[in-house]
């Protein structure tokens, strides 16, 4: 049996670049034969950076329910809050202290947030993140992680880890997960600005749709969406970012090929094009929203579905933890 392991922060705010980029095949991956999908409510990434734990609480929730509300079943796929099974904290440690401290020197985000907010202002959890995603990813056996092209750089970071275990106890024992890649929106990028990823700390506003977002707010957001003045409809990343961005979620919604919707909205403008985009969002998304909104009035639908999900996760983490604690000599 193949294990697929995923995870999302619950930072609040699910938006439609999550659901493009990870839930929506999340739920298609959970129909394969043979196939363990195991999918975490990452809520101890969330406190690399201050959060308010009355927030966060109910966060933790609401991920869960819009997981579910998306489509992925509670008594097929595991379902679990990280937090909860302490192996992910104890494995993270123990990688810690294989893992050359120049690796972390090298990811992305750290460095990106150190400039923006100076050595001073982040965390060690925020430095060290990558390890602990790590032992997210190794504690399951897990062969392949469904990812954006942003997020390989993590998988490649996990792999090199499990090769230092692996080297210095002489062993095979941690498996190299493969980053899996699926779908044009892989990263769904702003409305606003088709060069940055939609994230809900946009600074604009509009150029995030949040899978709680109205009917109304969602077509006024797609009406504002930045394109250009060349009035034919092209696909260039580079030159065209917001446009090809726009041609990707359709893609992505409608499962239509890009050329062939180009050759539909030629000579018909990109209001229509929008207003129609719009519509596709509205249809797919909205109900998801909703949905997700009843299942979190039944508080105990989403507790039930998470402790069975821990439950499940902890009895594999704790027998793959007590072998990575007799390899090391801890046991």
């Amino acid at each position: 049996m193949k294990t697929i392991f995923s995870g999302l922060k619950p930072s609040g705010n699910f938006h439609l670049g999550n659901y493009l980029g990870a839930v929506k095949y999340w739920v298609k991956l959970q129909d394969q034969k043979d196939t363990r999908c195991m999918y975490c409510v990452v809520d101890s990434h969330a406190i690399t950076v201050p959060q308010d734990p009355k927030v966060l609480r109910n966060q933790i929730r609401e991920v869960a329910a819009i997981y579910i509300a998306c489509g992925l079943k509670p008594n097929e796929s595991i379902l679990f809050q990280q937090s909860t099974v302490s192996e992910h904290a104890e494995l993270g440690w123990v990688l810690n202290c294989v893992t050359p401290a120049g690796w972390m020197n090298k990811m992305t985000q750290f460095k990106d947030k150190s400039k923006k907010y100076g050595l001073d202002k982040v965390s060690m959890g925020l430095y060290d993140y990558p390890v602990l995603m790590a032992a997210d990813i190794l504690l399951y056996n897990t062969d392949f992680v469904p990812v954006g092209d942003d997020q390989k750089q993590h998988v490649e970071m996990t792999r090199d880890i499990a090769q230092a275990f692996n080297r210095r106890y002489n062993t095979d024992f941690f498996k190299l997960p493969e980053p899996l890649m699926q779908g044009n929106a892989v990263r769904a990028m702003s409305l606003k600005d088709g060069t940055s990823k939609m994230s809900k700390s946009d600074e604009d506003s509009m150029g995030c749709v949040y899978l709680m977002d109205d009917t109304d707010l969602i077509m006024k957001k797609f009406k504002r969406a930045k394109t250009d003045s060349i009035a034919e409809f092209t696909y260039d990343k580079e030159k065209r970012p917001e446009v090809a961005n726009l041609l990707d979620m359709y893609s992505e919604l409608s499962d239509e090929k890009v050329k062939d919707i180009i050759k539909r909205f030629n000579g018909l403008g990109f209001g229509k094009f929008k207003t129609e985009l719009a519509d596709l969002v509205i249809e797919k998304i909205v109900p998801i929203g909703e949905k997700a909104k009843k299942i979190l009035k039944d508080g105990k639908y989403v507790e039930d579905a998470l402790k069975w999900g821990n439950e499940q996760a902890k009895e594999i983490a704790e027998e793959k933890f007590k072998k990575v604690k007799q390899l090391v000599g801890l046991l």
